[in-house]
């Protein structure tokens, strides 16, 4: 038999952990032995036994065959989640172009344990005759304290630490003689914090339609004949994908399998874990940044120690430590949200695939407006597809969508942010007492202030941005935090005309307090769910009728679900199709479409006013239809006439420095190096260009880009340059170079 050799990483907690070592693999372990596995080794002059996790098997080594050592031996706990994520961790590194340690902290996220929360109870050890005997010396002694536990335990052997300490008056003073004599016994358990606040709970099924059923059935058939596909669920608003995705859970979970469900934001949170925790119970527990390190340790362990069969979160939920995964469910698959904007720059739907592959798991995705690479890997039958062409609910239809034109609203004198048609039917549904959805995508007062003499704006002095206007008069930047006062006078010359432009959420919500003041108003952006529990309290509060109005950014606009809102406004259109980033079309008209599906989801009709300055573009004339396919195919012809993802690979090279001349240096150098190795592979080099927001917190930002549809290509570049600036350490010291694939 060949030899064949293991590449290990020793001590994954020490930082620098992208050092690998080989090891032969000997015959007796050869079936033992796979990507992930815990070893033990001999390591260094010693030869002492240390524990090491495989990275990778190769049929040769990289150093001197002579001087390689033999894995000791496999562990019983050889796999397991922990070795898993390490794998996972492993080819995140490869893929994306970070290190090792990066990668870990990334699919690690709880590292440090945190103190578990104690509950602890005081047991009486004493039959009913002892502790009357015990209680009658106490009284004798006149020990009152012991006195009122003594009757308390007549009452209850049991009693909770905090109700003897504050009820009874019990010292720890006096519990100890206690103790000691053998009377009772002072005995903790760790009780897991549970991050989700439910009242009662009713666990039943639902009855699926004909399509809905099509679909759970061509899935269970697949999972009962051991088949692990990819899916994608492509779905109208309103037709009940969230039904499919549980029924699919059910199936999962009777196999004794896991479930991790990702969502795109915590906006979802609320709704989405209510409608899951009624059909399944307190199997059901959620990870999210707005957690405390203690909640997010407890609901880790509890995944860990199999006390949980779904776990519900954003990407971060993608490394739950389940030893016995069945099935990964994305919703609302393409959201920018599953996109990490810190390294490594992993998107959630491909590390989605890497680990369902790895541990012979499904994947599931499901959207309304599918991302184009979802949707081209499922036309080109990669991907399994599937349709739901009507609502779930039999007496809901597409809401009626208009679009308004904001230059001939202004061409016959109305100046407001409100058109005519909008401003008519926001007074018809608050008269029928039903409710109203108002978006605007950007939070704030005004976008930016401006002196009308100079003509100056004030910038943020770290960032290249302009401020913000928030109500409280100051001026933010939504970049670094920046923030000053609002100035009487221009700062550049002095002038008293100084005054705000723009629209953001804050003066649409003062405007429609103007316009109606009898009217109840919630707001919700990045200022009204800054705190713990502001998502949940906004929605719950819209949800139980406590306004009439909901004004928000486009966290209102996603997934949400409220019967009585019968019309949605859409304050300006345009704002997401001018951004410089080549998906704004896309990300247009799945903003416009998801917003759209909010209205006229109960057996009331639904009406959608989408207001904009440009009627004819096709992502917004696509929306009105809710026409997908005709998006797709004028979409796709741009990306491919552009050469960007999914007709293209595009890697983005960002180089990053305080110093601004070394900077330029580092970019120039970067390009005249990838030159010759673009050229040679057929690859478009773009750039070095300024970023489209050059400073950030005075630090300046360059680009490259390379475009090429072989990925293994540009990852090859990546990795030629990663070598080049790593021997280019005099240049290359003070800029930091970081990679991203789309």
């Amino acid at each position: 038999m060949a030899e064949r050799f293991a590449r290990i990483i020793i001590d994954i907690s020490h930082e620098k952990v992208d050092r690998t070592f080989d090891y032969r693999i000997p015959e007796r372990l050869a079936h033992e032995v796979t990507v992930g596995t815990l070893v033990l080794i001999p390591f260094g002059k010693g030869n002492s036994m240390r524990k090491g996790y495989v990275v990778g098997i190769a049929d040769h080594a990289e150093y001197d065959r002579d001087k390689i050592k033999e894995i000791a031996e496999v562990p019983a706990d050889g796999i397991s989640a922990e070795s898993l994520l390490i794998s996972l961790a492993w080819w995140l590194k490869e893929r994306y172009g970070s290190t090792m340690n990066q990668a870990l902290k990334t699919v690690l996220p709880v590292k440090q344990k945190v103190k578990p929360r104690e509950k602890r109870v005081i047991r009486c050890l004493l039959d009913k005759e002892g502790l009357l005997k015990a209680l009658e010396e106490a009284e004798k002694k006149n020990y009152k304290a012991r006195v009122r536990l003594f009757q308390a335990f007549l009452e209850n052997p049991v009693i909770p630490y905090e109700i003897a300490s504050n009820q009874l008056n019990l010292s720890p003073a006096a519990l100890k003689p206690v103790i000691e004599k053998g009377y009772a016994d002072l005995e903790s358990e760790e009780v897991y914090r549970n991050p989700i606040k439910s009242g009662k709970i009713t666990c039943k099924g639902v009855d699926l339609n004909a399509e809905q059923q099509a679909i759970a059935d061509s899935f269970c058939k697949d999972y009962g004949e051991n088949i692990r596909g990819t899916y994608l669920i492509h779905g109208i608003t309103g037709s009940g994908k969230t039904e499919v995705y549980m029924e699919l859970i059910q199936r999962v979970i009777e196999e004794g399998k896991q479930v991790i469900v990702l969502i795109p934001e915590i906006a979802l949170t609320y709704q989405t874990v209510m409608r899951f925790y009624g059909r399944f119970g307190s199997r059901v527990s959620i990870i999210n940044s707005r957690l405390s390190a203690g909640e997010r340790y407890d609901q880790f362990e509890r995944a860990r120690n199999g006390e949980v069969d779904i776990m519900i979160g954003p990407r971060s939920a993608l490394f739950t430590p389940f030893s016995h995964l069945g099935l990964i469910l994305i919703d609302e698959e393409h959201e920018g949200a599953y996109k990490s904007e810190t390294v490594p720059r992993y998107h959630a739907r491909e590390v989605a695939e890497k680990r369902a592959s790895m541990e012979h798991a499904s994947l599931v995705l499901g959207s309304a407006t599918p991302s184009l690479e979802a949707y081209t890997k499922a036309l080109r039958g990669e991907y399994r597809l599937f349709t739901l062409h009507s609502r779930a609910k039999k007496d809901s239809s597409l809401a009626n969508v208009s679009v308004v034109d904001l230059r001939q609203e202004l061409k016959e004198g109305n100046k407001s942010i409100f058109s005519r048609k909008l401003k008519a039917m926001m007074e018809d549904r608050l008269e029928k007492k039903e409710q109203i959805m108002l978006f605007m995508n950007r939070r704030g007062y005004a976008n930016f202030v401006s002196c009308r003499s100079c003509g100056e704006a004030i910038r943020c002095p770290h960032c290249d941005v302009t401020l913000t206007l928030h109500k409280n008069n100051r001026l933010v930047c939504h970049y670094c935090g920046h923030s000053v006062p609002m100035p009487d006078k221009c700062p550049f010359c002095s002038s008293p005309y100084i005054a705000n432009f723009g629209t953001g959420t804050q003066k649409v919500e003062q405007m429609t307090k103007k316009l109606f003041p009898e009217a109840g108003i919630l707001r919700m952006d990045l200022d009204t769910t800054s705190k713990k529990g502001g998502h949940e309290e906004i929605l719950s509060a819209f949800s139980e009728g406590e306004a009439d109005i909901l004004i928000g950014t486009q966290m209102i606009v996603k997934g949400h679900d409220f019967p009585n809102v019968t019309l949605v406004g859409v304050l300006a259109a345009d704002l997401s199709l001018y951004t410089p980033d080549y998906r704004c079309g896309e990300r247009t008209f799945q903003l416009l479409t998801q917003a759209a599906g909010r209205a006229g989801r109960d057996f009331r009709p639904g009406d959608v006013v989408i207001q904009t300055y440009n009627p004819d573009h096709y992502s917004i004339a696509a929306a009105a239809s809710q026409d997908y396919e005709g998006f797709y195919r004028h979409e796709m012809a741009y990306r491919k006439l552009m050469k960007y993802p999914p007709a293209s690979g595009l890697l983005t090279i960002q180089l990053s420095s305080r110093n601004e001349r070394l900077l330029t240096e580092a970019a120039l150098e970067t390009a005249r190096f990838a030159g010759p190795l673009a050229e040679k592979d057929m690859v478009q080099i773009i750039g070095p260009a300024e970023a489209s927001v050059y400073k950030i917190n005075d630090i300046y930002r360059k680009i490259l880009y390379l475009k090429q549809e072989n990925y293994d290509i540009l990852i090859k570049i990546r990795d030629s340059i990663d070598r080049f600036s790593e021997e280019r350490r005099d240049l290359f010291d003070q800029v930091l170079i970081q990679y991203d694939f789309s």
